[in-house]
């Protein structure tokens, strides 16, 4: 039985996602999630596009022992060079060298012609051969490349010193009989000495990223790329917990394993959700809300009765557990450490000492702290670092069939306090004026959606907005956690707010 490797881009093609801007301490945090889920291969980020991108990938280099970690570059020497100092600290380096080959790509956005692009591709995969062990190639918008064409750059890549070529649907075109087609005709076609490692990297424009993923592992490829929840550019890449639990359940036809820890997968689902803004929708394939839920009659007395009448993954099996260790206000902070050193955080210092005491706090309020709490908790810290002011106090005037008034005040890092009042139809609108007046600018809210992160009366509230500026040029979501939605609505707004203003001041 064969292994199928785990490619994983969330931070680099996921970070694509409009709105979407992780930190560097966010990055880092995803990556040691990552490598304790089992991915084989982490694509930390793209280190030439900015300094925090350099920096963040230099940083999860430096973290990981166990996932390759691998950074983007261009058929450029600069973005190569620029990689390779990125990555030189990583236990087990890889770097991605890609180039547009679709006649639409080469004619129209690289201006260059086939023969420079096999040129291209044979002196930068050389190049970069000279520096990392592990080479990928991929030829970007391969589904839509002359398939002659395509072989022919496959080819010289692999001459070049390339070990790993991956075959991008970058617009999502191909569907799984074509996709995996193509497969076996450049695994069929190509010569080698080495052993070369095949992978798909699709996207969701048509619906089909996960079956096209498949039909390509059914076709030869040992290698799998994609995002946690389906996160990335336009609909969004191959969504790796729907590959790996279809590789588990369906074992008796893949024929394939992984490295894959499938209890981690809803807690990695978690982490990547909250720190992205992007929430994961209730119907969405072994991690949504709905995944394990019955309301038709007639299944319910199935899943009773058996609940392989109707379930073919165990909620157990991703992680989501039916009860859990509850933690409350009489725990101490030996307990507490212990409890979010089993949940996967290495905690201590100041940093141990400020989450105990949003801890204790939110024990006060709440009869029993879950594990969802614990885990909104350290996500909450992480995000705020990006945010340049916190919400200080907030203060709120109801009155019924009327205008409804609010009182916002905003601590800056350098300890100023901020406060504004606002009026609008409703609470929410109130403090968001208020806002918008410390900012002294007015975005448009394009979403807002509030969920619970655990049942019963006492849930916390996880908040997600999504801001445009005024331009319609760029976006910045936001999410608020707190035991009151109302504060919950006000830190989520404060941070996309903030992160807008800078962007727009930049």
């Amino acid at each position: 039985m064969r292994t199928i490797q785990f490619f994983d881009t969330s931070l680099r093609d996921g970070e694509q996602t409009p709105g979407v801007n992780f930190n560097t301490r966010e990055k880092v945090q995803i990556a040691l999630q990552l490598e304790k889920w089992g991915v084989d291969a982490i694509e930390a980020g793209f280190p030439i596009a900015s300094p925090g991108d350099f920096e963040a990938v230099k940083s999860i280099a430096t973290v990981l022992t166990k996932a390759t970690v691998v950074g983007l570059a261009r058929c450029q020497r600069q973005d190569i060079d620029r990689a390779y100092e990125a990555l030189k600290e990583a236990v087990h380096p890889q770097i991605h060298v890609f180039l547009a080959t679709s006649p639409i790509h080469m004619k129209d956005k690289l201006k260059m012609t086939p023969e420079e692009v096999l040129a291209s591709i044979k002196e930068h995969v050389t190049y970069a051969a000279t520096l990392f062990e592990k080479v990928q190639f991929s030829p970007e918008d391969a589904t839509r490349t002359e398939r002659a064409f395509l072989l022919e750059a496959v080819q010289t890549a692999i001459d070049a010193g390339a070990t790993i070529i991956n075959v991008p649907d970058t617009v999502g075109y191909s569907n799984p009989t074509q996709y995996g087609e193509l497969f076996a005709y450049l695994i069929s076609h190509i010569k080698s000495e080495k052993e070369i490692i095949f992978s798909s990297h699709c996207h969701d424009d048509l619906g089909m990223a996960t079956a096209n993923a498949l039909a390509a592992i059914e076709n030869g490829a040992n290698r799998v790329e994609g995002s946690v929840n389906g996160i990335g550019e336009r609909a969004g890449n191959t969504a790796l917990e729907e590959v790996a639990v279809a590789l588990h359940i369906r074992k008796d036809f893949y024929e394939a394993n992984s490295a894959i820890q499938l209890q981690e997968t809803k807690r990695t689902s978690d982490l990547v959700a909250r720190l992205s803004g992007i929430n994961v929708p209730k119907n969405k394939a072994v991690i949504g809300g709905n995944a394990y839920a019955h309301e038709s009659g007639i299944h319910q007395d199935g899943v009773l009765k058996n609940p392989e009448t109707y379930e073919i993954i165990t909620p157990q099996l991703v992680g989501v557990q039916t009860n859990s260790l509850p933690l409350g206000k009489l725990s101490g902070r030996h307990a507490f450490a212990t409890k979010m050193e089993a949940l996967g955080y290495q905690l201590e210092g100041e940093h141990l000492a400020q989450l105990f005491k949003s801890f204790k706090q939110l024990a006060d309020k709440k009869k029993q702290v879950s594990d969802e709490d614990l885990m909104a908790l350290v996500v909450d810290d992480i995000r705020q670092e990006k945010v340049n002011c916190h919400l200080e106090a907030l203060q709120l005037q109801y009155v019924s069939n009327g205008l409804q008034g609010a009182i916002v005040s905003l601590k800056t890092k350098a300890g100023e306090i901020l406060t504004s009042s606002a009026i609008g139809s409703g609470s929410i609108q109130a403090i968001y004026n208020a806002i918008d007046q410390i900012f002294q600018h007015k975005p448009q809210l394009v979403r807002y959606e509030i969920n619970a992160l655990t049942s019963g009366e006492d849930a916390q509230a996880e908040v997600y907005v999504t801001l445009e500026d005024k331009n319609k040029q760029k976006q910045t979501n936001g999410v608020g956690v707190d035991f009151d939605v109302l504060q919950a609505s006000a830190k989520a707004y404060i941070t996309a707010s903030s992160q807008l203003k800078e962007a727009e001041e930049r």
